[in-house]
């Protein structure tokens, strides 16, 4: 309980926050449907002009909700309008309509454990040959670390133009993004993990005329567990939002990446909320997945 409670303070107080935003940030539609309804908004003059000025920007109606958190298109949505559309959308929704945030969301995660995958392997068979190589320490570790240099946003286009070029669709190239933006945590993590045993452990495997490959078996492999698992939190992260950035380009019907770009084009500030939202839950959802593995595996191996 007294861990849960900073929490719940936090996230009220965020809450709260957003709910204090919502009414400045949507002052000027209310005033503009108030116009085009020809209503009187503020009276002549005077302290009941400012009284009733601030009442009509906030309040609709005495005991309604503020005008400011119920508009149909507001510029901030209110967390309520957030939450009841989330909920619209996952459980008032069959799982296989195309308004579904479930059926996105599928879509969105599949070619985020593709890519994740892909990203994992790639990110881990180059770890180890960096760390095993002198050669491959000093040509191909800087060449990684350039290839993060450049803004995924612009490399994203690039990469589904060339392989549309060549015939490849669907899936892969919202994968082939998910996995560039995934390996490149596993590698760095995977070469600090590899590289954990202190010299006197290593020592002791050349006394015992231990191989390299023994040596990255029985010592740097199980060293490297804590650290892999760490960058596999940030990795799958990054594979999430890889595919989605995919999926933008391409004017995609399916996906979250999808519902952010047809909230845009209508104006449905409260879909793309909700598809943000969406996302966040599904990110921490797979983190969280990673972290249970992670006691399971380090459990197991006696570490936890």
């Amino acid at each position: 309980m007294k861990s849960v409670l900073p929490v719940l303070v936090v996230v009220a107080a965020l809450i709260g926050l957003w709910y204090a935003a919502a009414v400045p940030m949507n002052v000027r539609g209310v005033l503009d449907e108030a116009e085009r309804a020809g209503a009187e908004v503020v009276p002549a003059s005077g302290a009941e002009r400012r009284e009733r000025a601030v009442w009509t920007l906030v309040v609709r109606n005495p005991g309604a909700i503020p005008a400011t958190w119920a508009q149909e298109r507001p510029r901030l949505p209110a967390p309520h309008q957030v939450a009841a559309e989330l909920w619209d959308t996952t459980a008032g929704k069959s799982i296989t309509s195309k308004r579904s945030l479930v059926y996105h969301g599928w879509v969105t995660l599949s070619a985020t454990l593709l890519g994740f995958a892909i990203g994992t392997g790639l990110g881990i068979l180059l770890a180890v040959g960096i760390v095993q190589s002198k050669v491959m320490d000093m040509s191909v570790m800087p060449w990684a670390i350039v290839s993060q240099t450049i803004p995924i946003i612009a490399l994203a286009p690039m990469i589904i133009v060339v392989l549309y070029s060549v015939g490849v669709q669907g899936i892969i190239p919202k994968a082939v993004i998910s996995a560039y933006l995934s390996f490149f945590p596993v590698v760095v993590g995977m070469v600090k993990g590899l590289r954990s045993p202190d010299a006197m452990q290593l020592d002791l495997l050349r006394t015992y005329n231990a191989s390299a490959a023994q040596g990255l078996w029985k010592l740097r492999l199980p060293a490297s567990m804590p650290y892999l698992f760490a960058s596999l939190k940030i990795g799958i992260a990054a594979s999430l939002v890889g595919a989605i950035v995919g999926e933008l380009p391409t004017g995609a019907v399916a996906g979250l990446g999808a519902r952010l770009l047809a909230g845009s084009y209508y104006g449905q500030t409260v879909q793309i909320w909700s598809a943000l939202f969406a996302a966040a839950i599904l990110a921490a959802a797979l983190v969280g997945l990673l972290g249970l593995i992670e006691r399971l595996v380090l459990r197991r191996m006696g570490v936890a």
